[in-house]
């Protein structure tokens, strides 16, 4: 497999969240991945912009 596409536990521990944490915000749809038949896959690069974003925002809310 890519070393790009990781399955959610493989996300999850990326971004030092736990798998029960990041199966809850696909089923909200916060965080960016794609579904292939039953199988959730994420690439390394959107998760760095989802956490580049979600970073920003948080400045902007701290500033306002």
């Amino acid at each position: 497999m890519d070393s790009n596409i990781l399955s959610a536990k493989e996300a999850a521990k990326y971004l030092g969240i736990s798998y029960w944490l990041i199966l809850e915000l696909v089923r909200k749809k916060e965080i960016p991945h794609t579904k292939l038949s039953s199988k959730i896959i994420f690439r390394k690069e959107s998760l760095d912009n989802y956490l580049l974003e979600s970073e920003q925002k948080s400045v902007k809310k701290e500033i306002n």
